[in-house]
């Protein structure tokens, strides 16, 4: 683990830093993760995948269009 004096000198930059930025470029930093992902993590994303991919397994001219397109 850090030592207290490392941990100070990083909360102190982060501190500077974040003064020294205007008000108008934070607010635009900010980024609103998907409530989603808060409360489940990765899981839902993991599922939208996996349904992806039975999706196409289920319709074959889908897969086929698409790998078409890929190839282009």
């Amino acid at each position: 683990m850090a030592s207290g004096d490392e941990l100070v000198k990083y909360i102190t930059e982060r501190v500077v830093s974040y003064m020294e930025t205007p008000k108008e470029e934070r607010r635009k930093q900010k980024y609103k993760e998907p409530w989603t992902v808060k409360w489940f993590g990765m899981i839902p994303f993991g599922l939208s995948q996996w349904g992806g991919r039975t999706a196409d397994k289920r319709h074959p001219k889908r897969r086929k269009i698409k790998m078409r397109n890929l190839q282009d």
